[in-house]
């Protein structure tokens, strides 16, 4: 069992670090570097619930039922250790949880500033802009700041 849980503890160790990599890029605007961070998180994810499922199935094996009270009780019967990295990885996992969560909160936020700009900008049946680059005014004459 110990060696179900340390695998599982290391894999969720690198899906938060992952998770910080993703907060600390949308925060400073990296967005480019998403994608792969995306796909880094899904990998470790398919990784984790593979992890889980065999230690599942080996605490099952052994008699205990399947599940949170099944993985409780196959740890405490292994002694100080297995108990030890069974505590360390459902900590873990909350923060992940919850690391995860703050996360998608970003993303949505950033959704919801860019659909306001875009809104914004949507608004007025004239464009701000024309295609020459110049302001144009309500009458739509341009207004010329510097001419060159």
């Amino acid at each position: 069992m110990l060696v179900h849980l340390l695998a599982e503890k290391s894999c969720v160790e690198e899906f938060l670090a992952v998770l910080d990599q993703e907060a600390d890029a949308m925060k400073n605007g990296r967005f480019a570097e998403l994608p792969q961070l995306t796909e880094r998180k899904t990998g470790l994810l398919d990784r984790m619930a593979a992890l889980d499922q065999a230690r599942e199935s080996a605490q099952v094996a052994r008699g205990f039922e399947p599940g949170r009270a099944g993985a409780d009780a196959a740890a405490a019967a292994d002694g100080e250790a297995s108990l030890a990295a069974w505590a360390a990885l459902v900590e873990l996992a909350q923060q992940a949880r919850a690391d995860n969560r703050r996360n998608g909160s970003m993303v949505y936020s950033q959704l919801d500033f860019t659909q306001n700009a875009l809104h914004y900008l949507q608004a007025s049946a004239q464009p701000f802009y024309g295609p020459d680059g110049i302001r144009k005014s309500a009458s739509g004459t341009g207004t010329r700041l510097a001419v060159g």
